[in-house]
């Protein structure tokens, strides 16, 4: 399985609530086992200066990769891109990364 972990933060903090809405169409896109789409709510101790999280989860580099290949991705990307400061995206494959038992 392969996990997709996407941060964004907002240019303007106004406009958090556009970006979850602009990402929230990718969960339409019938690719993942799981997509989840939320506004962080900043707890942590050392930084918050994430506001919005997307959390995906793919049975393999082919799913992910068809997932960001369909039209909505775009659609998205084309919504999301002005109205973010910071986007950083991590991708793992969880049968083969270490993990605790």
């Amino acid at each position: 399985m392969i996990r997709h972990i996407v941060l964004f933060s907002a240019k303007n903090k106004a406009h958090i609530e556009q970006i979850i809405e602009g990402l929230s169409i990718l969960t339409a896109i019938p690719h993942a086992d799981r997509l989840e789409v939320a506004r962080n709510r900043k707890t942590d101790q050392l930084g918050n200066d994430i506001d919005v999280v997307v959390y995906g989860e793919f049975d393999s580099e082919a799913e992910l990769a068809a997932y960001k290949a369909h039209d909505l991705y775009q659609e998205a990307i084309r919504r999301v891109r002005p109205l973010r400061e910071l986007r950083f995206a991590a991708d793992y494959n969880v049968s083969t990364d270490a993990h605790s038992a």
